[in-house]
């Protein structure tokens, strides 16, 4: 039985949240904005301080949210909303804020006992409108928030259906000044996104086509990204693709190249989308061995053959990372024991998540 489930309701194109800025009066007369410290420089929050002025909302700012959200960014901005009396929160920029967001919406309605990863998490969450300022992550569209776990030394998921964004406002000109290598690290996640949800054990027709289209969209952008020339319609594309790409995961999950790729981010502080394009080609090598028919879809959804895949890939990565086989055993030990193991539709062991990490970042 396949289904399918996405409540987002999604406005893009150029200038959207200004031209749709009635869209946020119906969620309350204070807001929470939850961001880095970028937003401020690409134009999104000066675009949302219109909307706020049109409608005759108060908000307060909340720019803490390191790269990777910890538990004390959740608990500070939290803690700010319930302070201020915020009713919704708007969240803005990659994907470290809007994880963040949706922790603190949650955590700022409901009474966190012991840790935020083992909390149950109820229906009573703060509304999001949240605007992507990366083409990477896909949190608009998703139910999942990924924070730092330090007593497990890694990242880990909080996820239920109420962590869903009511709001998404998807314009590629927040992206005009990114830098290559965040553009890049990126469009790798959000195509890690739509290759391990055809690889799900719960994949199905409609997340099947989802991920066909987010790749082509994605992938029909490889030259801007390979040579970092962007159009408008280029960052509108990939804002697109990366848009698909998360709803199919929202349905399907992650496959093991996620729980690989947390230790590479935690430990070394590799960019999430990085530590996905770097395990992908090996990964996807080693799943032509074990599902050869599945694997023959997924290249075709690529339009290339794993060997031009890597080494496109590799092209966007440039030098590689390398680390010690004693440190990649630890990392495959870890990854053996994370929940995606079990969605892969090929089984993965710890042996073989250690030569997937060796053939990618061995030393």
């Amino acid at each position: 039985m396949e289904q399918f489930y996405m409540p987002v309701r999604i406005v893009s194109g150029q200038d959207c949240l200004k031209k749709n800025c009635g869209l946020f009066a119906s969620f309350g007369r204070r807001a929470l904005v939850v961001t880095g410290k970028s937003s401020a420089r690409n134009g999104a929050l000066e675009d949302i301080e219109y909307a706020f002025n049109m409608n005759g909302q108060a908000y307060d700012l909340y720019d803490a949210v390191p790269p990777n959200p910890t538990v004390q960014c959740v608990e500070e901005g939290a803690r700010l909303a319930r302070e201020r009396g915020a009713e919704f929160i708007v969240a803005v920029g990659g994907g470290s804020p809007m994880d963040a967001a949706k922790a603190i919406a949650m955590a700022a309605r409901q009474q966190v006992e012991g840790s935020i990863f083992s909390h149950a998490i109820g229906e009573d969450v703060l509304p999001m409108v949240h605007i992507p300022t990366t083409a990477g992550t896909g949190s608009e569209v998703t139910p999942y928030a990924i924070i730092t776990n330090d007593e497990k030394q890694t990242k880990t998921s909080i996820s239920a259906p109420s962590l869903f964004p009511k709001l998404a406002f998807l314009d590629g000109k927040y992206m005009a000044n990114l830098p290559q290598s965040v553009t890049v690290n990126t469009a790798l996640d959000a195509v890690s996104h739509a290759v391990e949800g055809m690889l799900s054990v719960r994949a199905g027709v409609i997340s099947d086509a989802l991920a066909r289209e987010s790749l082509r969209l994605l992938l029909g952008q490889y030259e801007a990204l390979r040579t970092g020339k962007y159009t408008i319609e280029a960052r509108q594309a990939l804002l697109h693709g990366s848009a698909l790409a998360g709803m199919v995961i929202a349905n399907t999950g992650t496959s093991p190249v996620h729980g690989m790729g947390y230790s590479l981010t935690y430990y070394h502080g590799v960019p999430h989308g990085r530590a996905n394009g770097l395990l992908l080609p090996a990964f996807l090598k080693k799943c032509e061995q074990k599902i050869p028919a599945r694997m023959e879809e997924i290249y075709a959804a690529l339009g290339m053959d794993g060997a031009e895949f890597s080494y496109k890939v590799a092209l966007l990565l440039g030098a590689r990372e390398a680390y010690t086989d004693k440190l990649l055993r630890a990392y495959a030990q870890k990854a053996s024991l994370n929940k995606n193991i079990k969605n892969c539709r090929a089984f993965f062991d710890e042996e073989d998540l250690y030569e997937v990490l060796k053939g990618s970042v061995g030393g």
